[in-house]
């Protein structure tokens, strides 16, 4: 719950506490707020106990965390059932970025290199006078 909180922010909230509630109420507000929590968690496991019970017995196993989408989607791509997990192991990013540079190095290879036939690069850059032909019936 308070996963986020660092000792820093901890410490000013004790002595925020301390300063507006004074020594002496503090002890009985912390009571309170903890009763209030208590009744709340109670309140939300009797909830999900009902949900749970109008839902049937195909949904027993059902919690309320899977209805975080975070939560699904890690949950789905953890099946094993989709065997995802051997296509995650199997791919090695490093090699398939290897091999697509020698390929692509290999091509710059063919292209600077003369061939028996034609010896000229191709000339990749646009010009100003090269437009595509205007067809009135396609637009």
């Amino acid at each position: 719950m308070f996963n986020d909180i660092g000792p820093l922010e901890l410490v000013t909230l004790v002595v925020l506490a301390v300063l507006v509630f004074g020594p002496d109420k503090l002890p009985k507000v912390i009571q309170d707020v903890m009763r209030t929590v208590r009744k709340i968690r109670e309140f939300s496991e009797s909830a999900k106990q009902d949900i749970r019970q109008e839902l049937g017995p195909e949904f027993k196993d059902f919690e309320f965390e899977d209805l975080n989408p975070k939560t699904f989607i890690r949950k789905q791509l953890d099946n094993d059932d989709l065997g995802l997990k051997e296509i995650r192991n199997g791919f090695d990013l490093k090699k398939e970025m290897a091999e697509v540079t020698d390929a692509v190095h290999a091509r710059d290879a063919e292209l600077s290199a003369p061939s028996g036939s034609s010896g000229a690069r191709v000339d990749m850059t646009k010009k100003a006078d090269d437009r595509p032909p205007f067809d009135a019936d396609a637009t």
